[in-house]
C-alpha cells in the first residue's frame, strides 16, 4: 500500500505561482511513477505532468513551459510548480503513484486532493 498527502494548494491571482507537494509513505520501494492530475467541476479528471523512477518527466500541452515537475528522494516527495497560473487552471489537485506490484499488474493509488483557485 502506498499513501499520498497533497498540501500547497489556495487562491491566487492570475500569472501567481504556486508549489503543490505530494508526500508518500509505506511500500514506496516498488513506485514506478508518479504524477499530477486536476479535475474541474464538470469535467474529466486530467493528467498534467509525471515523473518516472529514472527522472523522466512529461507534460501535458495545457501546463508544458508553466509547470514543473520534480522529485526529492530523500523526502519521498513529488513537487508540482506552478507558475503563470491562469484562472482556467481552477481545480481539485491530486498525486497519483503508479506501483508495480509482485504479480506484475500495476496499482494505483491516490492523494485526497488540494484545491487551487485562480482569480482573474
Amino acid at each position: 500500500q502506498v499513501r499520498l498527502v497533497e498540501s500547497g494548494g489556495g487562491l491566487v491571482q492570475a500569472g501567481g505561482s504556486l508549489r503543490l507537494s505530494c508526500a508518500a509513505s509505506g511500500s514506496i520501494f516498488s513506485i514506478k511513477a508518479m504524477g499530477w492530475y486536476r479535475q474541474a467541476p464538470g469535467k474529466p479528471r486530467e493528467l498534467l505532468a509525471h515523473i518516472t523512477s529514472e527522472d523522466s518527466t512529461g507534460y501535458a500541452d495545457s501546463v508544458k513551459g508553466r509547470f514543473t515537475i520534480s522529485r526529492d528522494s530523500a523526502k519521498n516527495t513529488v513537487y508540482l510548480q506552478m507558475s503563470s497560473l491562469k484562472p482556467e487552471d481552477t481545480a481539485v489537485y491530486y498525486c497519483n503513484a503508479v506501483d508495480l506490484l509482485p504479480n506484475g499488474d500495476l496499482a494505483h493509488y491516490w492523494g485526497q486532493g488540494t484545491q487551487v483557485t485562480v482569480s482573474s
